[in-house]
């Protein structure tokens, strides 16, 4: 075979292996999708542990969080939601650093080693606190400006970003889409079918709710994993690295207030009032955005088409298929890590 044909082959194997790829994470067909870039391949469950984790005083919190990447790299803050932790990026962090980004993976309050600073700041779960954490810590880091990843509360966390505080945030992959909401949304009655999808919520606006979760946070928040991603067999060993997170001493009562606080139960902190009355007008989003969303997902969740018009700025939408659930990045790390790089380019 000459030199010149076998070249023309290895180019024909590479561009047929990144379609192969593209199809199996369900690019190809997505709303405005477009050609990709050939990653290395991020195997799903290829990494068993993140860390080290580092502690750094931002804000009201002692912080614990991974870094990894160059410090010189463009930085990544990555998200994640209830009732997981960091470990939803321990395939995607490291692929992330490896490509040169400055990834930072933070447990949100009432999650693994993150702390409050006194004893005396209010337990909040409110979604804007959340958020303020954030801006903290990359005050604390010297990050002046992120691209910024999450599903579930991270991906409403880095929504509330995005719009409060857009010369912080450089692009955004946000799973599910457009997540900001309000009290007052929050009180007005849904369908049947979608109110069942609220169970949880309803059961934690209760004393034996907040008990039983007290008691039972280890199979209570297995189960919503199987609910939300029914298609994802996930072993013991994978759930229970991040059911160690739900051990922290203030994690109950940040997600009991977070979801008495949606339903209007429960108050928020004063502070935040003026930014929640922004975010009640469910202002349109004006950075860099894909959203994903898998075809799975078994947790509740708006249709794509309900907030394609949310987001000004350049938008794509990408939908996974193969059975991809609520843990988008965990379930398909691949396809995360691809958002991530190609937001941050646009």
């Amino acid at each position: 075979m000459s030199k010149s044909i076998n070249q023309q082959r290895r180019r024909f194997l590479g561009i047929a292996g990144g379609i192969l790829a593209a199809s199996r994470f369900g690019l190809i067909g997505s709303a405005q999708a477009q050609a990709q870039p050939v990653l290395p391949e991020v195997k799903v469950g290829a990494h068993t542990s993140i860390g080290p984790v580092k502690q750094i005083n931002a804000g009201v919190l002692d912080t614990g969080y991974v870094e990894m990447g160059p410090a010189s790299g463009p930085a990544v803050i990555l998200l994640h939601g209830w009732p997981y932790d960091i470990h939803s990026y321990a395939d995607v962090a490291p692929a992330l650093a490896e490509a040169g980004y400055r990834v930072i993976v933070p447990h949100l309050r009432g999650y693994g080693t993150t702390r409050f600073l006194s004893s005396d700041t209010m337990r909040s779960g409110q979604p804007v606190a959340v958020a303020a954490d954030i801006i903290a810590l990359m005050d604390a880091l010297k990050i002046e400006k992120a691209v910024l990843g999450g599903y579930d509360w991270g991906a409403r966390t880095a929504n509330i970003m995005a719009v409060l505080w857009p010369e912080r945030c450089k692009a955004m992959v946000s799973v599910s889409g457009y997540l900001i909401g309000s009290q007052a949304a929050g009180k007005m009655p849904l369908p049947p079918k979608a109110e069942l999808q609220w169970w949880y919520q309803f059961y934690f606006a209760t004393e034996r709710g907040r008990e039983g979760y007290a008691k039972n946070r280890h199979d209570f928040a297995k189960l919503i994993w199987q609910l939300a991603s029914p298609q994802w067999k996930f072993d013991d060993a994978t759930y229970d690295r991040s059911a160690a997170a739900f051990e922290n001493p203030d994690h109950v009562d940040i997600v009991i207030h977070n979801y008495r606080w949606r339903l209007g139960l429960a108050e928020g902190e004063a502070k935040y009032d003026a930014f929640e009355k922004t975010l009640a007008q469910a202002p349109v989003i004006a950075i860099p955005t894909i959203t994903m969303e898998g075809d799975a997902n078994g947790a509740p969740h708006p249709e794509p088409a309900a907030y394609a018009k949310k987001f000004s700025g350049h938008y794509e939408h990408r939908t996974l298929t193969g059975g991809i659930g609520h843990n988008l990045p965990q379930e398909a790390p691949q396809a995360f890590v691809q958002a991530i790089i190609d937001v941050s380019k646009a």
